[in-house]
């Protein structure tokens, strides 16, 4: 969810105006996801090199990401909608983190769509994270490096819990930067990119629903080709 901050300061406000704005921003997108029945949608909401950003800028996105919980959670729960998060908690505040483990308490027996969200979260801290816990098991006798394969690596990250959705379909960059960010780094492997031109606080559900009709006439291929269809003949 990308361009807050630049789309707040083109418009003569200071940062948190837009993150204000982009939290306004979820509640029609992942309105927009179960209604076109998606099973899995994951946000990036905080990255591991977003700690670097000024502590006044951090204390707005806990404030609006406790803001978010409080409010939303009614409205998760009648989609149906299970919540998930992603990323070092540990480093959060903890009202933060109360906030979270109160949201996912409400929302646990929900079985629709699971909504995941990316807190304190790089794609190669959790990949090396995964390594030493295979290195671990193995040290303790439990695995051999020959049992190391893609499904029992993929088992090792935090997007386990997803099973067969952790394998990302389509991944949507907003603010027309065209890059990854240390977002999801193995599970994007076969993904389809989609690069919009809005920040995303001008992104909604109306855009959201234009990219998976862009989504909808891609040719997904996982590293095959594509046979030509037999031409069909009638019998008379």
């Amino acid at each position: 969810m990308d361009g807050n901050g630049r789309w707040a300061e083109r418009r003569g406000h200071a940062r948190f105006f837009g993150h204000v704005r982009g939290a306004a921003r979820i509640r029609g997108v992942v309105e927009e996801a179960v209604s076109q029945g998606i099973s899995a949608l994951t946000l990036f909401a905080f990255s591991t090199e977003n700690w670097k950003r000024p502590e006044a800028e951090r204390t707005v996105l806990w404030g609006l990401l406790e803001r978010y919980l409080r409010k939303e959670v009614p409205g998760l729960l009648r989609q149906n909608v299970r919540l998930q998060i992603i990323g070092d908690q540990s480093r959060l505040p903890e009202s933060s983190r109360r906030a979270i483990a109160s949201a996912q308490h409400v929302l646990s027996q929900c079985s629709g769509m699971v909504l995941t969200l990316a807190l304190s979260y790089g794609a190669r801290a959790e990949i090396i994270e995964a390594a030493r816990r295979f290195a671990q098991e193995c040290e303790q006798g439990r695995a051999s490096a020959t049992d190391l394969d893609e499904a029992t690596f993929s088992g090792l990250l935090q997007t386990a819990e997803l099973g067969d959705l952790s394998d990302v379909d389509l991944v949507i960059r907003t603010s027309g930067e065209q890059r990854i960010s240390n977002f999801l780094l193995w599970q994007v492997a076969y993904a389809e990119f989609v690069f919009r031109p809005e920040p995303w606080p001008e992104f909604g559900a109306e855009q959201f629903s234009d990219v998976l009709k862009t989504f909808a006439g891609r040719e997904r291929r996982f590293g095959g080709v594509t046979l030509p269809r037999p031409e069909l003949g009638v019998n008379g």
